[in-house]
């Protein structure tokens, strides 16, 4: 696998680092703890739901350590490094559309976007817009149901 890097805000990067040890500690424990109560459950282990239970919920643990593990090897994590009031990979932007209630979102890297939660990623049409704009600036975003129109109200 060629090694693209991923490019995470300060924020991102813990929220990753919180979720590793959580899951290389608490959550191994306690899977461990089913998987000892399920072989003490009985001789037949193929046929021991419990035990299957807990060797995929295993599985599926391990598998998220080893992807936040790459995920973390290949971070690089982004600051806002110009004037405050551009819009750049980290900024927070207030935008409204024509007389709708404003939207706050944080422009991120694509790993750590998540639009409900207000986390947009820079290479999505709506990031790209954003970019180097100001408050004032009016930005036009290509969607399915047409070209939207937004007002850039603040950039922090």
């Amino acid at each position: 696998m060629a090694h693209k890097y991923i490019y995470i805000t300060p924020q991102g990067l813990k929220k990753l680092e919180d979720e590793l040890e959580f899951l290389r500690s608490t959550k191994r424990y306690e899977v461990a703890q089913r998987l000892h109560e399920a072989i003490e459950e009985g001789d037949e282990l193929e046929e021991n739901a419990a035990y299957e239970v807990a060797k995929t919920e295993q599985a599926f643990l391990e598998g998220r350590i080893r992807e936040i593990e790459e995920k973390l090897s290949r971070a690089i994590i982004i600051e806002p490094s110009g004037p405050a009031d551009v819009a750049q990979i980290g900024s927070t932007v207030v935008i409204q559309e024509n007389g709708g209630n404003p939207e706050v979102y944080t422009i991120v890297g694509a790993s750590e976007a998540n639009p409900r939660e207000g986390l947009i990623s820079y290479e999505s049409p709506l990031g790209q817009a954003l970019l180097s704009k100001h408050a004032g600036d009016e930005i036009f975003v290509k969607a399915p149901v047409g070209v939207l129109r937004f007002r850039v109200i603040k950039v922090s």
